[in-house]
C-alpha cells in the first residue's frame, strides 16, 4: 500500500511539460496571430507568406508553405512548428514527424468560427489561453458589429473576385475559397455559385455574372498591369462593374488570410462598396 502511494505521489509530483520556447510558424496567419498574442519572442522562423506585421520579415524565412523543405525547418531546432492543412508537401511533414518534431496543425477555415478556432488552438499550444480568449472575444465583438450593419445596408452587392490574370482568361474565385469567405463576411454576394476553387472565367460567363465589384488583391492588381487592364479584360467592360469602374483591391494577406485582421478587413470592403451610396 505504501509502495502504491509512493508511485502515485511520484506521477503527480512530475513537472508539467514546458511550454515551447521555439516556435516556426508556417502561414501568414499562424504567425500573425502569434504577434497578436504577444508571443512573437518564441518565434524562430517563418515561411515566406508571413509579411505582416512587419517585423515578422526579418525571422528567418523556411519557404512557401506550400513547397516546404523538412531540412529548412529542422535546421532552426524548433520545439514546436505550427502549420495549416494548406502546408505542404505531405513528405516534408512526414519528415518532420519522423524526426521528433511536435506539429499543430489548424484547420484552414474560412469563416470567422474557423478563425476563433485557431486562435484557442495555438493559445493552448502556447500555454496562453487566457490571452487567446481575450483575442477571440474582442474578434466576436467587432464580427457581431460588422453584421449588425450588413443587416441593416439596403442591398447585397454582387462581386467577382479575380485572383490573377496575365494576358488569357482571369483566375475567378468559386466556392469555398477564402475569397468567397471574406465576400460574404463583408455583406456581399459572390457572383459565381456553379463550382468551387479557382477557374477560368469566359468573357461570357463574366458578362452573364453581371458583378457591380471586381475585387483583386493590390498584388494580383499590380500583376495584372493596374486598374485600366483589369477593365480592359474581355467582358468585364461590359459589367456592371466595368461601366461603373468599380475595382477594389486590399492587400492579398489581411483580405484572405482568415488572421486577427479578417473583421477588419471585412469592414473596409463593406464600406468601400458602400461609400458612394
Amino acid at each position: 500500500m505504501m509502495m502504491r502511494t509512493f508511485i502515485w505521489a511520484m506521477i503527480f509530483s512530475l513537472p508539467a511539460s514546458a511550454a515551447p520556447e521555439r516556435v516556426v510558424a508556417i502561414s501568414g496567419a499562424v504567425t500573425e496571430i502569434v504577434y497578436a498574442l504577444n508571443a512573437e519572442d518564441r518565434l524562430v522562423g517563418s515561411d515566406t507568406t508571413s509579411y505582416y506585421p512587419p517585423e515578422a520579415e526579418t525571422l528567418p524565412k523556411v519557404g512557401y508553405m506550400r513547397t516546404l523543405s523538412a531540412e529548412g525547418i529542422l535546421s532552426l531546432a524548433p520545439d514546436l512548428v505550427i502549420l495549416t492543412t494548406e502546408a505542404g508537401p505531405s513528405a516534408a511533414i512526414a519528415q518532420l514527424r519522423q524526426a521528433g518534431t511536435e506539429l499543430l496543425i489548424v484547420q484552414d477555415d474560412h469563416r470567422i468560427e474557423g478563425v476563433i478556432q485557431k486562435i484557442e488552438r495555438i493559445s493552448q499550444a502556447l500555454d496562453i489561453p487566457a490571452r487567446g480568449a481575450a483575442l477571440a472575444a474582442d474578434l466576436l465583438r467587432q464580427t457581431e458589429a460588422l453584421r449588425t450593419a450588413v443587416a441593416a445596408s439596403p442591398a447585397r452587392p454582387r462581386v467577382m473576385f479575380i485572383l490573377q490574370y496575365s494576358g488569357g482568361a482571369p483566375m475567378v474565385a468559386g466556392l469555398d475559397t477564402a475569397a468567397d469567405g471574406i465576400i460574404r463576411l463583408s455583406g456581399a454576394d459572390n457572383v459565381v455559385t456553379e463550382y468551387s476553387a479557382y477557374k477560368t472565367f469566359t468573357p461570357e460567363a463574366a458578362i452573364a455574372a453581371a458583378p457591380d465589384i471586381l475585387l483583386l488583391t493590390t498584388q494580383g492588381l499590380e500583376q495584372a498591369g493596374g486598374r485600366e487592364a483589369v477593365l480592359d479584360m474581355p467582358g468585364l467592360a461590359l459589367t456592371p462593374a466595368g461601366k461603373n469602374r468599380r475595382i477594389i483591391a486590399l492587400d492579398s494577406l489581411l483580405m484572405l488570410g482568415f488572421g486577427p485582421r479578417t473583421v477588419a478587413a471585412a469592414w473596409q470592403l463593406f464600406q468601400a462598396y458602400h461609400e458612394h451610396e
